[in-house]
């Protein structure tokens, strides 16, 4: 068995990391949290992609009986070993930012280095 095709398969993907972030982040989330947070996510794939995650066991899903229905996700003890590993795809994703952006102003940056300006610099979303 390959490992790290495993890994792919429960948490790749266009949303799934996005939405894995966005909870690790934040102890619980609401279904209209994680629909805002996400850019560009429709309902229907949230839906989808969330139900995968509890599937899996990566995303608890609680509903609260109550009118209107309240329902909240947050992430399991196995999914909340994520963490780390995508708060490091995130610091990645600046260095490499800091990078193009060196790279296309003419700038020097060693490699791992991230630009104090990055935000204004780029369009994060």
């Amino acid at each position: 068995m390959c490992y790290f095709q495993l890994s792919q398969m429960i948490i790749g993907g266009k949303w799934k990391p996005k939405i894995l972030f966005y909870l690790g982040q934040n102890p619980v989330m609401r279904f209209g949290e994680l629909r805002d947070s996400i850019i560009g996510i429709s309902e229907k794939m949230l839906i989808s992609q969330l139900k995968e995650l509890v599937s899996d066991g990566i995303v608890h899903r609680e509903v609260y009986k109550v009118v209107p229905p309240k329902v909240e996700y947050s992430l399991t003890p196995i999914g909340k070993t994520l963490i780390p590993i995508l708060e490091n795809m995130f610091e990645w994703g600046q260095q490499y930012a800091s990078h193009l952006v060196a790279e296309s102003s003419l700038q020097d940056i060693e490699p791992g280095e991230v630009m104090e300006d990055l935000d204004e610099r780029v369009k994060v979303g």
